[in-house]
């Protein structure tokens, strides 16, 4: 038993330093006390892209509200075409029915906090990509009202995460503290991308490890992820991010 225990907490050790420095952190910084004194509006984010005349696809996070904004970020997907002045957001939410679409601006803050650009792709291959994106939002299993559980999933970034992993072209993961990506559905424990790029392996969203072109290598444990970032050189760190 002693064996057990003491190995178990080696285990548990990268999870736990991290969450509890961004425990810490999170205690200083000033957010809003409700979702309804909070900024919802566009931060800007896009206007400063150079995408006018071109298609575009966005992958896009931002800090959640409350005190799992120290754990936690929201993604959403966003999405311009060739001859489209604005962009369409997409985004599954705890609330309603369906994907919405445009429920907020393309670049908004999410309770407060400045949204950053995940991953992003333009010109001819965005223009390729953009009807399989849209296929795959379109085919997500988990859209119905209902469909949502904050932890472990399905949420709205197991939404985001099964585009990215169904259109493996984008050739783009969520960050480690996207809580709810590595859950694979009720009865799917194994997948591997169309192009054989990257294979996920995850019991329910609780435990599971994906290794690949794409998503590095990650060992993922109650939501929150420890890895390498390979094409990228980092080091992905639960509830902190990725850091390099």
């Amino acid at each position: 038993m002693r064996f057990v225990f003491r190995y178990s907490f080696i285990f548990l050790l990268p999870f736990l330093l991290p969450t509890i420095g961004a425990a810490a952190w999170w205690t200083s910084v000033e957010r809003p006390a409700t979702w309804r004194s909070a900024d919802w509006g566009s931060s800007g984010l896009l206007s400063k892209q150079r995408d006018k005349d071109q298609a575009a696809i966005y992958i896009m996070a931002a800090r959640t509200g409350g005190f799992k904004g120290a754990f936690a970020v929201h993604s959403w997907i966003v999405i311009k075409r060739e001859d489209q002045d604005g962009y369409d957001r997409y985004d599954k939410l705890g609330w309603g029915s369906p994907i919405r679409k445009n429920n907020y601006a393309a670049d908004a803050y999410w309770y407060s906090n400045k949204p950053s650009i995940i991953a992003k792709v333009t010109g001819e291959e965005a223009k390729r990509l953009i009807p399989k994106v849209e296929n795959a939002i379109s085919a997500y299993r988990y859209a119905n009202a209902g469909d949502y559980t904050i932890w472990p999933g399905p949420n709205s970034n197991t939404f985001v995460a099964d585009v990215l992993r169904n259109v493996p072209e984008l050739n783009a993961s969520l960050p480690p503290n996207a809580v709810g990506k590595d859950y694979l559905g009720d009865d799917t424990w194994f997948m591997r991308t169309s192009n054989n790029s990257d294979t996920y392996i995850n019991l329910g969203g609780y435990i599971g490890f994906a290794f690949g072109r794409t998503v590095g290598f990650e060992l993922q444990f109650m939501g929150q992820t420890i890895g390498l970032d390979i094409q990228k050189p980092a080091i992905k760190l639960p509830a902190l991010g990725v850091w390099n």
